[in-house]
């Protein structure tokens, strides 16, 4: 399905412009060439959905396998786990492209992206999200019977939380439990129970994106508010907004500190959690109400080295300490 270029104003080819205080719209060049071959076009959408982010959510996933099995889960096992992380991530994002296109349209820093331009065609992107669903599922039945009979609801999230933003300041919060979910689903995976620790440390990985999620927010306060989105800092202000996510990171730390005494883990993990404090604090220097132009490196690259030096040194704890 392609957007009708006669219905709207914000067809693939019209974007907004500034005028005065009116908003109006421009034509502007047209778009690339759309591409051709099934790889160049499953290329096209793995950059849109920035598949290289899926470090975000693998490393947290890899040490709730590690915590269920206290030790290196079998390889099978580990690689269904890892299929799934990445269908269920892929599939979550591709969908907030497309039902978020129309929105993607009237902001600047979005107006770019391949629906939009109609670098993609609406209908590719549908069927890539359909097919990382169906993988997802195959992934959990591959696992386990509870994995499989939790499958629908864990879609249910990932693709319902697209929506959120339409009438809640708490999407954040959702965007959070998508990743938070993540060690949860790997413990469920390889034990088919959970446990107060695995559950607390899916509440702090919440916590950790639902953080970062409000400071990413705080480039679109003019765009949520114009097009009438809820989101914490276009409903509260920017300085709210990094306060918020300030709080939401210290109460994740504390939460690891938890979990790390919960499941008698030793001085790596202790020195894992302080590494990712130091990180946190670091990344909210680099933000201000008045300075935002840092948001990117405080958003992915930062983010990035959280992810993976918890996973390292809870991971290498782990492996050391065994069975408790």
């Amino acid at each position: 399905m392609e957007i009708d270029m006669d219905r709207a104003p914000r067809a693939r080819w019209f974007l907004p412009m500034k005028e005065e205080a009116n908003l109006s719209y421009s034509l502007v060049e047209s778009p690339p060439p759309a591409p051709r071959g099934l790889l160049s076009k499953v290329r096209t959408t793995l950059e849109m959905i920035k598949f290289e982010h899926s470090v975000f959510a693998l490393p947290f996933a890899l040490t709730g396998a590690l915590l269920a099995v206290r030790g290196w889960p079998a390889w099978r096992a580990l690689l269904w786990i890892v299929v799934a992380m990445v269908a269920a991530r892929s599939a979550a994002m591709t969908f907030n492209r497309i039902v978020d296109v129309e929105f993607d349209a009237l902001n600047p820093r979005t107006r770019r992206r391949a629906l939009v331009t109609g670098h993609l065609s609406l209908r590719f992107a549908a069927g890539f999200t359909a097919i990382s669903c169906v993988v997802f599922v195959l992934a959990a039945y591959e696992l386990n019977a509870l994995a499989l009979r939790l499958s629908p609801v864990a879609l249910a999230i990932l693709l319902g939380y697209s929506y959120t933003k339409r009438f809640t300041w708490f999407s954040h919060l959702a965007v959070g439990v998508c990743l938070g979910v993540s060690p949860i689903a790997a413990w469920i995976a390889l034990r088919g129970d959970v446990k107060p620790g695995i559950l607390l440390l899916g509440a702090a990985v919440t916590l950790w994106v639902a953080g970062f999620d409000l400071i990413y927010a705080c480039q679109d306060v003019n765009a949520d508010q114009e097009e009438g989105l809820a989101s914490f800092p276009s409903r509260f202000g920017i300085p709210a907004a990094l306060r918020g996510s300030a709080a939401l990171h210290v109460l994740m730390v504390a939460l690891l500190v938890v979990v790390a005494r919960m499941e008698h883990l030793g001085w790596l993990a202790g020195a894992g959690v302080a590494l990712v404090a130091a990180l946190l604090i670091y990344e909210h220097r680099l933000v201000k109400p008045s300075d935002l132009s840092r948001v990117n490196a405080a958003f992915f690259t930062l983010n990035g080295y959280i992810s993976v030096l918890f996973f390292l040194t809870w991971g290498a704890d782990i492996l050391i300490h065994g069975r408790i």
